[in-house]
Parts: structure tokens; sequence; C-alpha cells
């Protein structure tokens, strides 16, 4: 990286983090690990599952994240994602990062 380089500023608008393509849904699913997410930009609406005799069933009401909040997510909670608005989100992990899809009907 040149002196020049360094020295331009680096905004949300104009930094390379951002321009990773975001799906508009995420299927029901899971991290190994607990979960923390940050809304910089957008609306995201999060829904919970528990198994009950093979399938998931919804488990309490959605929840929206406005631009601003910080939801939580422990680890291994089943809970799917939809992008209500184009979304910048910054994702905070304890430990290795993975998806784990839920396998299972949602009903």
């Amino acid at each position: 990286m040149s002196v020049d380089d360094a020295a331009q500023e680096v905004t949300s608008a104009t930094s390379a983090v951002w321009t990773n393509h975001i799906p508009a849904e995420e299927p029901p699913h899971s991290h190994p690990g607990d979960d923390m997410t940050v809304v910089v930009e957008g609306r995201v609406v999060l829904q919970f599952y528990r198994r009950e005799a093979g399938t998931l069933v919804p488990d309490g009401e959605k929840v929206l994240l406005d631009k601003g909040d910080v939801g939580y997510i422990r680890a291994g909670r089943i809970h799917d994602a939809r992008y209500v608005d184009a979304c910048r989100l910054v994702y905070v992990h304890n430990g290795a990062f993975a998806f784990l899809p839920a396998d299972a009907e949602v009903g």
C-alpha cells in the first residue's frame, strides 16, 4: 500500500468491506457460537424456532432489528433472517463462525 492510498479516507460508503452480497433471506439455521449482530443500515426480521415432533415451529414473536439496534442469539438457537431493506451488518461471534442448516420442515 502506498502512502497516498493509506492517506485516503475510508468511509462506510467507500470501504470494500460492504461489497459482498447479502441474501434477502436466510433459512432456519444456527451457529455453533454466540452471535451478536449490529445493524449499521437497514432492517432485518428474525424468527426463532424450536423443534417439536421432528419439525420446526415458531418460538415467540418475530423480532425486528432496525438501524442502530443490536441483536443477540445464543449458540445453537435456531433462527431465520429476512432482510426488509438493504442491510449493512456487523457480526461478532465468540469462536469460529459456521452456518448450520436446521434440516427440518418449518411448521
